[in-house]
Order: C-alpha cells, then sequence, then structure tokens
C-alpha cells in the first residue's frame, strides 16, 4: 500500500521562512530511518503559493490563477510518499517524524489508489502499459 503524507502550510512556509538547520538536520535522520527500512518513496517540501498556481476547469474552459493562495491551512508545504503494508504503520512512521512547524500542526494521512483498486478495463489496462513503460524507463 502507498500513502501520501501531507504536511500542510503555515503562514511561516508560506512567507518562504526556511526551516532551521536543527529542523533540517532532524528530518535528514527521520528520512535517513525511513530509506533504510525501505519505506519512503519520495519525500519534498514545497515552495510557498506564491510560486504557484492553480487552472480551474469548467466544462471546456480552462482558467489560471497565480498564487498566493489565501486559505493557509488548505495548502500543502511538504509531502512524503510511503510504501508500507497498512494505514497503522502509516501512523506509526509518522508519530515519529520531528514536528515540520514551530507551532501545533497536524499530518494529514491519504491511501493512494492502485490500478488493481479498479475494475478491469482497456482505461486501467492502458494505465498499466504505461506504468510499465515508466519503470523500464528508470531502469
Amino acid at each position: 500500500m502507498r500513502f501520501m503524507v501531507i504536511v500542510k502550510a503555515t503562514r511561516d512556509t508560506e512567507a518562504g521562512v526556511m526551516p532551521s538547520e536543527e529542523l533540517l538536520e532532524a528530518m535528514a535522520r527521520y528520512n535517513e530511518e525511513l530509506a533504510k527500512a525501505g519505506i519512503m518513496l519520495d519525500g519534498n517540501g514545497l515552495q510557498p503559493s506564491s510560486k504557484g498556481a492553480r487552472v480551474r476547469f469548467s466544462g471546456r474552459d480552462r482558467t489560471v490563477i497565480d498564487g498566493p493562495f489565501t486559505e493557509t491551512r488548505e495548502l500543502i508545504a511538504g509531502y512524503w510518499i510511503f510504501q508500507v503494508r497498512s494505514l497503522d504503520e502509516t501512523i506509526e512512521w509518522v508519530k515519529r517524524a520531528p514536528n515540520p512547524h514551530d507551532e501545533d500542526c497536524e499530518i494529514e494521512i491519504r491511501q493512494l489508489f492502485e490500478l488493481d483498486d479498479f475494475a478491469d478495463s482497456e482505461a486501467v489496462e492502458h494505465h498499466r502499459r504505461l506504468e510499465r513503460g515508466h519503470a523500464a524507463n528508470r531502469e
């Protein structure tokens, strides 16, 4: 099972305040532990929303909305992708993480869909072929 572990944004992350050297070191140790356990597939911090954009879909129309975005609690400051056996295992790993902010915060955990979660169809098979192609390109 794969899970996305989502670190929510704060006023500081949206203002571009960089993490302290102490936090960077704590995160490096934690990420190393995740990597050694074979759990961490990916992870990174995100730049403030002022450096991003959203694309709004309305029928055939597309509208680009430049950042920054106002609702900080709805924004993401960083993420990990874990490969684990269960939600409970993910929770146990997240509980060991350093607090990513100098304030109270929450880290959200969401399971990713796998192709096996969908009924067999030509579209699902198309995705499987794409996935195999991506895997071959990484080798």
